[in-house]
């Protein structure tokens, strides 16, 4: 049995002319959709967080330790580590990536070293050598080796975890910018360290295309300020490939894969 209808309805109360339009907010990804794990992807990250770790043990070990994190690639192989290392457990977890300038920063300056080795270190004289050899290291040695780890590997590693693990169009053109920051510490450390250190230490100049006694000042801050400009254009480059290649999220599930969020 229902309740009688009232007869006397009170009036609803007039709507303003004036109200408030309602904008629309943007709603995430988590609230609407299940977060789903990627133990693929997190155990490829983990691997090249265990490769470039080791990689720098294996160079701290053999060489100085102080002087083997003065490199500048020894320094971002750490800063890979721990990205991968932080990447991985985020993609097993499920949980949202880390944020796109960390993860730009840092393949953008493994790339750095692995350009600077190749282009101005590989082939310099005296031969360029993190434990002061007089000469290269023989193909497959272990030196080389190591180098090869540092420069080759790694850099190919975190570009293909950019390029098939990360959903495009994350990065910014005024996040590059920002990203001189630590060239330009890097920079200052090493003229500082060299000025501290007595003439004829072992590993005194760190890069040849740094040492201020041969080159002079100003012939150093030349090659800085070309480099310098190299960075900045390849980060503005990574940026615009990163709003111009292909989403491999998408492409998968065109090819009859589930879609799944972003991994980031």
């Amino acid at each position: 049995m229902t309740a009688p209808i009232p007869r006397d309805i009170p009036d609803l109360p007039a709507v303003p002319r004036n109200a408030p339009i309602l904008l629309p907010s943007a709603v995430p990804a988590t609230a609407v959709m299940t977060p789903v794990r990627h133990p693929l992807t997190a155990a490829y990250r983990l691997l090249v967080a265990l490769l470039a770790a080791a990689a720098v043990t294996v160079e701290l070990l053999v060489g100085a330790p102080l002087r083997m994190l003065s490199y500048f690639s020894i320094q971002t192989g750490i800063l890979l580590a721990v990205v991968m290392a932080l990447s991985a457990q985020r993609a097993w977890a499920a949980r949202r990536p880390l944020p796109s300038g960390v993860t730009g920063a840092t393949l953008l300056y493994v790339t750095v070293g692995a350009l600077v080795y190749h282009l101005l270190l590989d082939h310099s004289t005296p031969p360029f050598s993190m434990t002061d050899a007089t000469r290269l290291p023989a193909p497959w040695h272990g030196q080389w080796t190591l180098l090869q780890v540092l420069h080759v590997a790694l850099p190919l590693a975190a570009l293909a975890d950019w390029l098939l693990l990360t959903p495009p169009g994350r990065l910014h053109l005024r996040q590059a910018a920002s990203w001189l920051l630590y060239p330009l510490a890097y920079l200052a450390f090493c003229l500082t360290r060299a000025e501290l250190l007595a003439p004829g230490t072992p590993g005194r100049v760190l890069y040849p295309f740094l040492n201020a006694p041969d080159h002079g000042y100003r012939g150093v801050l030349a090659n800085a300020l070309l480099v310098g400009l190299a960075i900045y254009g390849l980060a503005v480059l990574l940026v615009a490939l990163d709003h111009l290649r292909p989403n491999p999220v998408r492409r998968r599930a065109k090819t009859g894969f589930r879609l799944r969020p972003p991994v980031g």
